[in-house]
């Protein structure tokens, strides 16, 4: 099994900056991607941001050029680098790794975009 620990999330200011991060953990060898996604109230679950193993990289259009997604393979961790937030960024973020037909996934961590 595969368990994924977000952090990171809380209240920030528009035109503010996040970093979210991801521990992964347990049978980690075969894992291929890696990614974020978030849910807002009342909507469904969406795409922000995947890497894969080789640090091949996509974003969703919403956020490209104010979000990054990096990796740490040494330390198992995933990041979400955010700049230039704005309110309707508000969702919680969950954080997913996987393989094949499998994807594993974090609970989540919220972030809340006011003023």
């Amino acid at each position: 099994q595969v368990q994924l620990v977000e952090s990171g999330g809380g209240l920030v200011q528009p035109g503010g900056s996040l970093r979210l991060s991801c521990v992964v953990s347990g049978r980690i060898f075969s894992l291929y991607r890696f990614g974020w996604y978030r849910q807002a109230p009342g909507k469904q679950r969406d795409l922000v941001a995947t890497i894969l193993r080789d640090d091949t990289t996509n974003y969703a259009d919403s956020v490209k050029g104010r979000f990054t997604i990096s990796r740490d393979g040494a330390n198992n961790m995933v990041y979400l680098q955010m700049n230039s937030l704005k309110p309707e960024d508000t969702a919680v973020y969950y954080c997913t790794a996987g393989v094949g037909a499998t994807d594993y996934w974090g609970k989540g961590t919220l972030v809340t975009v006011s003023s």
